[in-house]
């Protein structure tokens, strides 16, 4: 990439402190193999750091097309795809799911008596297209839906995604069987409802959700390196996945030449499916940052963006108000808003941590990380393979290397 790091109204050796922060506190010690960050601030790449090994084992470095498993940050993209046919007028985020899925009518809530027992009642309200996207449907990862675990890479694995599950169509089909574990809006739960959102892509396009996003974003936007799986042609740019053993030691979890990622999967999951490069998500968040265009070519119009990013939690609230207790995420609940598949930040007060009111980011569970700043133009991007996600605290910290950069 061509940095210009003046151009993007930004100090060349503030951003530098990125590179020494890393090396010296992750990389140098071999908390973890490799990452690579790129800072872009009005369309110039102002910060490149290309660190480490993407494969310790085969001693292949990370450079700038490595390829990494991106898990949940797929679910933007997800979000992006359902919301290209919400610009077509098919639905309305108030419709309920039940309108395009029809075996969804008759869903239950598990209500929880004072005796501890279980009741199973009519929900207050039908669980919405808002709801599947914003994980307030009542869904839920984890132990609950444990028979339901299909192969997606909810964010508590320390093992790498089982691409070859049943389809979109089997999971939400199998999601009707099941209560829901609140009262559709009243609460945060992250969930399989964004792997709802790709079925409902499905269903309303008539397409394969691989399909659908390779014409409607991927070829658009030049995203060239992104899919559902890694091609043999690219082997050697896909980076080992990471974990540490008992002793804190690196491990590899997820070998390139082993990985499940090699085959086309059936399962396309919205929730955390897709391999990228930082290069083509780049692509994907200047796309959002510039209002939906990016090189002439359109995705979105510029206030359907603006309806996925800002905070739809009633009343303004923040998403530790509504988390479930033991919940989890890949963000902060302090001071979190949610939009439509990303989370807002209410500003640094609220959050604790330098920014501006208004950015919006996710992350994945290999530790991966984006946000976009629409008051300093500003998109970052953060990528590495290391699980779980919430070992080291990256995202707090490249915030405070990246901020103070700016100069204008």
């Amino acid at each position: 990439m061509k940095v210009n790091a003046a151009a993007a109204g930004m100090d060349a050796g503030r951003l530098a402190r990125i590179d020494e922060h890393l090396s010296r506190s992750y990389i140098d010690p071999g908390k973890i193999a490799g990452c690579y960050v790129v800072v872009a601030r009005r369309g110039e790449v102002a910060h490149v750091s290309c660190l480490g090994d993407a494969d310790r084992e085969r001693h292949r470095p990370v450079t700038e097309d490595t390829v990494w498993r991106i898990y949940s940050m797929t679910k933007p993209i997800t979000g992006v795809a359902l919301m290209t046919l919400y610009e077509q007028g098919h639905f309305q985020l108030s419709d309920p799911v039940a309108r395009f899925i029809p075996s969804w009518r008759g869903q239950k809530v598990a209500e929880r008596r004072a005796d501890g027992t279980t009741e199973l009642v009519d929900p207050l309200s039908p669980v919405t297209v808002r709801d599947v996207m914003m994980h307030t449907a009542g869904l839920g990862y984890g132990p609950a839906n444990a028979d339901l675990d299909l192969g997606n890479p909810g964010e508590r694995r320390t093992a790498p995604a089982i691409q070859r599950g049943p389809t979109l169509e089997a999971l939400v089909e199998r999601l009707a069987g099941e209560p829901l574990r609140f009262h559709p809006g009243t609460h945060w739960l992250y969930s399989f409802g964004t792997d709802v959102c790709a079925r409902l892509v499905e269903i309303i396009s008539g397409q394969g959700f691989d399909d659908y996003l390779q014409a409607q974003i991927f070829d658009p936007l030049g995203m060239v390196d992104t899919g559902f799986f890694v091609p043999d042609g690219s082997l050697e740019r896909f980076a080992a996945n990471y974990g540490r053993n008992s002793q804190k030691e690196l491990v590899i979890i997820d070998d390139p030449e082993e990985s499940s990622y090699r085959e086309p999967p059936t399962f396309l999951s919205g929730g955390g499916g897709l391999v990228s490069t930082a290069p083509d998500y780049l692509r994907f968040c200047q796309m959002l940052a510039n209002g939906g265009e990016l090189d002439g070519r359109r995705i979105l119009g510029r206030k359907t963006i603006e309806l996925m990013t800002v905070n739809h939690l009633p009343g303004g609230g923040h998403m530790s108000q509504f988390a479930l207790p033991g919940g989890f995420g890949e963000t902060r609940f302090e001071g979190m808003g949610f939009g439509l598949t990303m989370a807002v930040g209410l500003g640094p007060a609220a959050t604790g941590v330098i920014g501006s009111a208004g950015e919006y980011m996710w992350g994945g569970a290999a530790s991966t990380a984006f946000w976009v700043d629409p008051s300093e133009d500003l998109v970052v991007v953060f990528m590495t393979q290391f699980m779980p996600s919430a070992t080291f605290n990256f995202r707090s910290q490249l915030r405070t290397l990246v901020y103070p950069a700016i100069v204008d």
